[in-house]
Order: structure tokens, then sequence, then C-alpha cells
């Protein structure tokens, strides 16, 4: 199922660049996907192999966006799209899987209550639990933001990716697209990126556990951040996530929620990106990377997840 997914564009922010202290920035701009998030990856790559399997209706729990892409390409597949969502989620996608006809059903809680109610549906109804990791195709889907960086740049990758991060779906995708580019020989160089998990640190597990070294995440109490998009406290592939970034040399970081509100600001007053809550996480990412030093020169490609016409300034 398509509705004209597009290579979304590196834009490079030299302004920004210079005021976060880093040599090279290139923002990698996901709002520009149909339905305004990265989440149409996952929807249009997952929806097509669900026909192809016969299924005719899918539940799934959201923090937003991931709702309203797969209720907007279950419009086009003709496939019944079952949503719970959070009360606070953004209303904004509340509203657009509800007018693309999903069914939409708000719940007290986070993410993790979501997904108890959508698979307490999904069993009681025979209804497909599309649920993050209870399904491969939607990573599979995320893979392709990987394949179109490389492609950008020449098949040689950046230094340093760095990633809002929440259940992880498009950070493990990544990984797993270079790796496979790598075996088939595509890269120049078999230098892969260092990866940055960067969380709200109202709401950072995987920052908590790779920082004491941890091998599994543990549940984050009281998550609570505007980045609602990376509010999963208890993600479910923490474990693999560490796994990631320790192999690539990477790391976790977390950010104060008035650094990202400020990052958001700047970033379109200084380069008119009009960057999303948690691409905004991203960006003050850089900025502490920088001033510890982490970064050195490193060629830097951050990844903006929404439009930030979603959320308003």
């Amino acid at each position: 199922m398509s509705l004209g997914e597009t290579v979304t564009p590196l834009i490079p922010l030299p302004a920004l660049a210079r005021d976060l202290g880093v040599a090279r920035l290139t923002l990698k701009d996901d709002g520009l996907l149909p339905t305004g998030s990265f989440k149409a990856r996952g929807a249009a790559v997952g929806m097509s192999r669900l026909v192809e399997l016969g299924e005719t209706e899918i539940v799934l729990p959201t923090n937003g966006n991931a709702g309203a892409a797969w209720a907007a390409y279950g419009a086009r597949a003709g496939v019944k799209v079952h949503v719970v969502i959070p009360r606070d989620a953004p209303a904004i996608t509340r509203e657009e899987a509800i007018a693309a006809g999903g069914d939409v059903r708000v719940i007290d809680g986070l993410i993790g209550d979501a997904g108890k109610v959508s698979a307490g549906l999904a069993a009681d109804n025979g209804w497909f639990d599309a649920a993050t990791f209870k399904e491969p195709y939607r990573l599979e889907g995320k893979k392709t933001m990987g394949f179109e960086i490389a492609e950008q740049l020449g098949w040689r990758l950046p230094e340093v990716v760095v990633y809002p991060t929440g259940g992880g779906v498009g950070l493990l995708g990544m990984w797993k697209a270079w790796q496979e580019l790598r075996q088939l020989g595509l890269l120049r160089g078999d230098r892969l990126p260092r990866l940055v998990a960067a969380q709200a640190s109202g709401c950072a597990p995987v920052v908590k556990a790779f920082q004491t070294g941890a091998a599994i995440t543990e549940p984050w109490p009281d998550a609570s951040t505007a980045a609602f998009g990376i509010n999963v406290p208890n993600p479910l592939a923490g474990g693999l996530m560490l796994r990631d970034l320790r192999e690539s040399g990477g790391c976790a970081v977390s950010i104060p929620e008035e650094d990202i509100a400020e990052q958001r600001r700047a970033a379109f007053r200084r380069e008119g990106v009009h960057v999303c809550p948690e691409g905004a996480c991203a960006l003050a990412a850089v900025r502490a990377l920088a001033a510890s030093g982490w970064l050195g020169d490193a060629d830097v490609v951050v990844l903006n997840t929404g439009s930030g016409l979603k959320y308003p300034l």
C-alpha cells in the first residue's frame, strides 16, 4: 500500500552546526512523509504485508503518530484499524486517526497501558495485533531510513547518527539496514555510524541502562515529556537497543524539557526547519555531546521524526 512515500531530504544545517559546536550537521526530515511522520514507513510496509496475508482488521497501541499513519494506510487498503491511545497524546494525531476512519479508543495511562488494552482487544476479537515488535514488518519499513541515508551520501555513511528514541524501531531498523548493505558490499568503507539514542530526561530508561552498564532496561517511573512520541517508559526492545548502541560505539543522552523546547525554537529561527519535539530532543543531544567533546569533528546526521506543524510552538 502506498500514499506516495518519497525519499526524505537531508538538509544541511550550517548555522545550527556553528551554534551547537559541531563540524557538520545534517537533518533528515521525515516530517515530509505522508501523515506527517516517519511512522508512514512502517505502516506502508506493514499494511502491505498484512493485506498479502489476508488480514482485514487490526489493532495497535500508539502515542499518536503511529495510529494516524496506520489508520490512513488502512483506509487506503480497505483494512479496519482500531487504535488505543493515551489521553495525553497530542490531540491532532487522535483526530487524524478518526478522520481516516480509525476506531480510536482513548485510555488513561501511558503507552504500556494502551498496549495491554490493545492486546486484550486482539485476543477477544480475533484482530491482528500490530503493536511494535509483535509483527516484523514495521521494522522492515523503518530500515528504509538507513537505506536512504546511505544512498543520499554516496554510500559512505556519516560518523554519527542521532535518533530520538522511544520504542526504538527506527534505531534498530537503521542498524539492521547498514549491516545488510555492508554484507552486500554496497558501502564505501566498513565503518558504520556511532548511534546515539536521545531521550527526554522525564523518560530515559535507555539512557539509565546504558550509563549503568545494564543489559536490559527497567521501567521508568512517572514518565512524562512534551516529546510524547518518545514517552515509552518500558520499551519492549530495550535490550536490543542497548546491544546496538554499544556495538556501534555510540551512547545515550537525556535532555531536559526546557532544552527541547528551546531547541525547537532555535531550529526554526536559525534554519527555517520546523521540527517536532522529538527531533528537537535529538538536536539538543548534539549540543550536549559537542559540549562534552564526545563528537569531536564528526559528521552528524539527526533524525527529525515528525512535522512541527502538529505541535504548536
